[in-house]
């Protein structure tokens, strides 16, 4: 069994005092004895991929920056790497990735985070890192793997961070990872990849430019379709399961309108409901079998499930409430069993009242407080889960009852953050 999937059970008195992760802890520069071992794990990697990557004139990869990047794919760690080559790095990880290898990954650079929380002790690190070390600071801001190939919401308080570091930062946009092991089903296709690599902001920059048009810029730099680039490129992916999974992004039937009633296998996705069927060719288009094809463009089909979730939020229609069991990412041996809890998930935000003698306080995150929302698909063979986090506890929730809806509680809760920002 892996490390990560080990489940402990532990009373209400153990748990009160387990060793917990220490977010205060100081980050170590990577050890230059680790630098050869990142290198040997990554450039045999993206060779195999055919990795590209397109410097722009200019380029300038000396004294102490900020590298941001879009999220797709584990590769993603490996192409950030040989795009610095030779430059050491230290990244933000969130937790979960410091399961079993805390003391390794701390020694090659990794700054622990907890995700969608605002963390004081990572502003501290960062800083440290850049104008104390003087090293690189590598962030991947939208905080989770892209679901459908295109980007994910950046949080509100990353241009003004960037404004605060007083430092250049550099872009890093990668395509082609997301089709190679889309989160949604892990197993490689081997497809070509490649990046371009940019100065964003000058030093210069981020003094005169108003918070406003810095985040124009970063949305501008983080736009991405990597279906729209597997079709531009001609990029022929054949693995016969290449839509096997996509169900669990894509869960709503267009054609009857029916939620949660898509499956999967294959190539091929079919509505349960209704019985209609779509395949996926090989450069990543769908195809109705009988009738009109809706989508034929993943992405678009995503976009039109987030345009009935926003309806159904303006109208006060949305609900979800489910028992769901609680696993807690306690410290790196692994994850904690808090038994079930009950958690609704509403226009007030998420309410999650556990067994009292794990949770004296009922739980409420407001829609403020959370951008996003993680998720997991079949977490270690565990189910469907999301995430919910406070600057002390992160917990999985693992739905009980309803199946295939983890996707659509991150849309509301990305649609109702927008809805009270506006």
């Amino acid at each position: 069994m892996e490390y990560r999937a080990v489940l402990h059970n532990t009373s209400p008195e153990e748990y009160q005092f387990l060793r917990r992760f220490d977010m205060k802890k100081p980050p170590h520069r990577q050890w230059h004895v680790l630098r050869p071992v990142t290198w040997l794990l990554s450039f045999p990697d993206v060779w195999s991929h055919q990795l590209k990557i397109h410097r722009d004139s200019g380029l300038d990869l000396r004294g102490p920056f900020i590298l941001l990047s879009n999220h797709m794919a584990f590769l993603d760690f490996k192409v950030a790497t040989a795009a610095l080559f030779p430059r050491r790095s230290n990244y933000v990880v969130a937790i979960d990735g410091f399961i079993g290898r805390e003391n390794l990954l701390r020694f090659a650079g990794g700054i622990m985070k907890r995700r969608l929380t605002s963390d004081i002790h990572l502003i501290r690190h960062m800083h440290h890192i850049i104008h104390r070390n003087g090293d690189v600071l590598t962030i991947y801001p939208e905080g989770r793997y892209s679901l459908i190939g295109t980007e994910a919401r950046l949080p509100d308080s990353l241009a003004k961070l960037l404004k605060s570091t007083r430092v250049p930062v550099v872009m890093l946009r990668m395509n082609g990872n997301f089709l190679d092991s889309p989160v949604w089903n892990l197993k490689r296709r081997g497809n070509p990849i490649e990046a371009r690599i940019w100065n964003l902001f000058t030093r210069e920059d981020l003094e005169r430019m108003q918070v406003s048009a810095i985040k124009e810029r970063l949305k501008e730099a983080f736009h991405y379709d990597d279906y729209q680039w597997q079709k531009d490129n001609g990029i022929h992916i054949n693995s016969p399961f290449r839509a096997e999974g996509l169900h669990r992004v894509l869960y709503r039937c267009p054609a009857c309108e029916t939620d949660f009633s898509m499956t999967s296998a294959g190539s091929g996705l079919e509505c349960r409901a209704c019985g209609k069927r779509w395949t996926m060719g090989s450069l990543g288009q769908l195809q109705a079998e009988t009738g009109e094809t809706e989508f034929p463009h993943p992405p678009d089909w995503y976009d039109y499930q987030v345009k009935t979730v926003r309806e159904e939020l303006s109208s006060g229609k949305y609900h979800f409430e489910d028992e769901v069991r609680v696993e807690s990412l306690a410290n790196s041996r692994g994850y904690y069993n808090l038994k079930t809890a009950r958690v609704t998930h509403d226009l007030r935000g998420f309410t999650l009242k556990g067994d009292p003698a794990y949770f004296p306080d009922t739980v409420r995150k407001t829609p403020q407080s959370m951008y996003s929302c993680h998720i997991e698909f079949d977490y270690f063979g565990k189910g469907d889960c999301f995430e919910i986090s406070t600057m002390s506890e992160t917990w999985y929730l693992y739905p009980l009852n309803k199946q295939n809806v983890v996707t659509k509680i991150l849309i509301a809760t990305e649609e109702m953050h927008r809805m009270a920002k506006a």
